[in-house]
């Protein structure tokens, strides 16, 4: 793609950064064929290439951002389907994200719009603030009918039936490992899921543990910043993961670090990005070091030797997360485990498609999530699970939602099969 940037424009790390990325796009539009807002909405500027359209207008004019071009790039998942698609190398998420970056700067928002997305920021990465709010929700479902607008309807809709008690190996401290010690990791125990579901988490600590894995939980190491940084907010955003990466450097020049380890897919594509997101800042070479030893739990637990447990005759429906499998390009790893594990692992059709939970999507684009998630939970029920495993706590509360098959983490799964306790969810079967 030919683009029109002045010397002057690209003196500015992201503006350099979108032109590159608008110069690998030759207009093919392979993209629009996985693109799930695409497939539900039909509007060319409802997909990768459309919107790649609009940012480049946007940005070589220094335009005030339109409200057309801000619905569609809202619109946008950030499944980063697209990047698996793409045959030119082309990298969407940089794009979109640095489009973003500029709305939020240029463009005066409606103000339930800017409500909503302070809520969303101040509330969602605190996991105190979130189970308040948790708590606030659950109260308020029966009003549900009189809320005005659908987007408060949803967040009424997201609290779980119940909220998890406070789980204490959240909190900074290092869990030894059993027998000889192979390997000595950090563990992001994340923001939202610790509201959510505690079981993710201790599944995590108690797997490695028992094969030789210390586990550290770092002191300073929050929120990845993923939840903002996709809505534009830099600040906030930076100031998370600047947090976490002192917190896991500290670690890494202390008693040293062979991994940090997420269990969160969503946030792993984040913590992998650091090195990007802070490459023209002090931080740089520290970001650069952290994303270098970031990896999924599936990652690392595919490098160990696993012991052998008792076979589980459960027929297992596994759901690859956007982040996990387009973010990350982690896809075999999850269901080799289980597969190992003794399950039987089943994928539904186009498991390449998004659930339509996307961070924080769900909550700001509820229709076109709905459609999606609906689309997604057929699929998957289709296979006659008996359990639904995923790799990211937001996938798992969305699909939950729209259905009565259990749905739990994979890592849980294997923490079970391995000796473990038998998963919460799995009560009834």
């Amino acid at each position: 793609m030919q683009t029109n940037f002045i010397k002057e424009q690209l003196k500015d790390a992201g503006t350099q950064r979108a032109n590159q990325i608008l110069r690998a796009c030759v207009h093919c539009g392979f993209c629009t064929a996985t693109c799930p807002t695409y497939q539900v909405l039909g509007d060319e500027l409802d997909s990768p290439r459309g919107r790649i359209y609009l940012i480049k207008d946007m940005l070589e004019n220094e335009r005030v951002p339109d409200a057309t071009t801000v619905k569609h790039i809202d619109r946008c998942l950030s499944c980063l389907a697209c990047m698996t698609t793409c045959p030119s190398g082309v990298h969407y998420m940089h794009l979109v994200d640095h489009a973003r970056e500029y709305i939020e700067k240029n463009y005066d928002r409606p103000f339930t719009d800017r409500a909503l997305r302070w809520v969303l920021a101040r509330i969602l990465p605190y996991p105190g603030r979130f189970r308040m709010a948790l708590l606030a929700a659950k109260l308020g479902r029966p009003f549900r009918g009189l809320m005005p607008d659908a987007r408060l309807k949803a967040m009424l809709d997201m609290a779980p039936k119940t909220i998890p008690p406070v789980s204490r190996n959240d909190d900074p401290q290092v869990f030894p490992a059993m027998g000889q010690k192979i390997k000595r990791v950090a563990l992001m125990t994340g923001c939202a899921q610790k509201a959510l579901n505690t079981d993710i988490n201790d599944a995590t600590i108690r797997l490695l543990t028992r094969v030789g894995v210390e586990v550290v939980v770092a002191e300073g190491a929050g929120c990845c910043g993923a939840l903002t940084h996709h809505m534009g907010q830099v600040d906030l955003s930076h100031g998370s993961a600047a947090a976490n990466i002192r917190a896991w450097v500290a670690e890494m020049d202390g008693a040293g670090l062979d991994a940090i380890v997420i269990n969160t897919s969503g946030c792993g594509t984040t913590v992998k990005d650091y090195g990007h997101m802070f490459r023209t800042e002090a931080l740089a070479e520290d970001a650069a070091r952290v994303s270098g030893i970031a990896m999924d739990i599936s990652e690392l637990l595919s490098k160990l030797e696993l012991p052998k447990g008792a076979a589980k005759d459960l027929r297992v429906a596994y759901h690859a997360a956007c982040s996990l499998q387009h973010g990350q390009k982690v896809k075999a790893a999850p269901k080799d485990l289980l597969k190992r594990a003794g399950f039987e692992v089943v994928e539904p059709a186009d498991s390449h498609l998004c659930c339509g939970s996307a961070g924080t999507y769900n909550l700001m684009q509820p229709e076109i999530s709905g459609k999606l998630k609906a689309r997604k939970v057929k699929t998957l029920e289709d296979k006659a699970p008996d359990v639904i495993a995923a790799g990211n706590i937001g996938c798992m509360m969305q699909i939950g939602s729209g259905t009565d098959v259990p749905v739990v983490h994979t890592v849980e799964l294997l923490d079970w099969a391995t000796g473990g306790p038998k998963p919460a969810a799995l009560a009834a079967v």
